[in-house]
């Protein structure tokens, strides 16, 4: 018999008022600074790779102990304040990660649950519309729709 019930830990009215809200402040905050790139836009700007991120923290460790090794030619205040926003944006985008990888594991097992206990109810369906109860033919017959033909009993995805 499958487990039921994996996630029975539900939000009240009030918790979901307070992460709409917050997701909403979140959204204000951010959008002036968001830009999108188109598909090209993309591929030509790319993200520079772990190496190349090297080569941005060894020119910048050089501008803070030896400035005057340092180009002219580059606006440094730029430089770090560029700097300084990728830091903050992954850290933050860490954070947010880490909340929807929460987020879709609590999802998953609602989602397990959901359809565990629709199996329980298909098969109970099942049983009265074997009994001639009124309703319940018609109602497997909707549901046996969703499952594959081949199979005589509903399976359980991976």
């Amino acid at each position: 018999m499958p487990l039921e019930n994996l996630n029975n830990v539900h939000y009240t009215a009030a918790e979901k008022t307070a992460v709409g809200t917050a997701l909403t402040a979140l959204e204000t905050a951010l959008t002036a600074k968001l830009r999108n790139l188109s598909a090209d836009e993309r591929r030509k700007y790319g993200s520079i790779n772990e190496q190349n991120k090297l080569v941005v923290n060894k020119a910048l460790d050089y501008r803070n102990n030896q400035p005057g090794l340092s180009s002219p030619d580059v606006d440094w205040t730029e430089y770090q304040n560029d700097y300084d926003s990728r830091v903050f944006i992954q850290a933050a985008m860490a954070r947010l990660q880490n909340l929807l990888d929460g987020l879709d594991n609590n999802r998953i097992l609602h989602d397990n649950d959901n359809y565990q206990a629709a199996l329980t109810d298909y098969g109970f369906s099942q049983y009265k519309a074997g009994t001639k109860a009124a309703g319940f033919e018609s109602k497997v017959k909707d549901i046996a729709q969703f499952f594959n033909k081949s199979s005589s009993t509903p399976t359980t995805p991976a």
